[in-house]
């Protein structure tokens, strides 16, 4: 016998609206991907995603059934967000040039940036030997660096890397150098003074990691 389908709280009980449904569900996933990105999967309950979301603790297993399927689907949701901001670049076919990718650059600078429990969540997950790591890797992570991987190897004569750098230090020495500034954030303003959040120190960034890679720190700037 199938198991049951948890039924709505008596507290939030009554017809809703879709949108209101689809917002309440938006709003504890994104609640969740926070909470699990600063507290870990175990250390994250149930119990205090609900509260933090302002929710009844009910709807969790109501829309999601269990915190493993909640976990999953707050990442999905994070990658889904990811390939929006950069806007299916990785998935193109044909030619690519390097104003492409130094507006890819961009974008990904930027979504790291403002999103700083992804960031925070991929470092905690990708530490760990596990089912959730292994999931990671095969859902998302993989596909994302294999997309990278292609994506340099399509514009490498404009690259100001050496050929023979091996894709998989490739990979990561781009995936760290973005990101690495704003996860460290609050260590940056103490050593330097300089906070790395600001609007005009992400675009920085964004010119700096362009500038290393394809020569060019002017690549894909925004027209002021």
């Amino acid at each position: 016998m199938p198991p049951a389908t948890p039924s709505i709280p008596p507290a939030q009980s009554g017809k809703t609206s879709p949108g209101k449904d689809s917002s309440t569900r938006e709003h504890i996933l994104k609640t969740a991907l926070e909470a699990f990105s600063l507290q870990g999967f175990e250390g994250a309950s149930t119990r205090s995603i609900a509260t933090q979301a302002g929710v009844n603790q009910g709807l969790i297993p109501y829309y999601f059934r269990t915190k493993q399927a909640l976990w999953r689907e707050a990442v999905d949701r994070a990658f889904d967000e990811l390939h929006t901001a950069m806007g299916g670049l990785l998935a193109r076919e044909g030619p690519v040039d390097r104003l492409a990718v130094a507006q890819m650059i961009r974008a990904y600078v930027r979504f790291v940036a403002s999103h700083p429990e992804f960031v925070r969540m991929m470092n905690e997950e990708g530490k760990r030997k596990g089912p959730r790591m292994r999931w990671l890797v095969d859902r998302h992570v993989r596909p994302l660096i294999d997309g990278l991987t292609t994506l340099f190897a399509r514009v490498a004569d404009g690259m100001g890397m050496p050929a023979e750098i091996d894709p998989a230090h490739l990979n990561y020495i781009f995936v760290g150098a973005v990101a690495m500034i704003f996860h460290q954030a609050p260590e940056c303003v103490r050593v330097s003074g300089y906070d790395p959040l600001t609007e005009s120190a992400v675009e920085a960034h964004a010119d700096a990691i362009i500038h290393l890679f394809l020569g060019d720190a002017k690549l894909g700037r925004r027209i002021r």
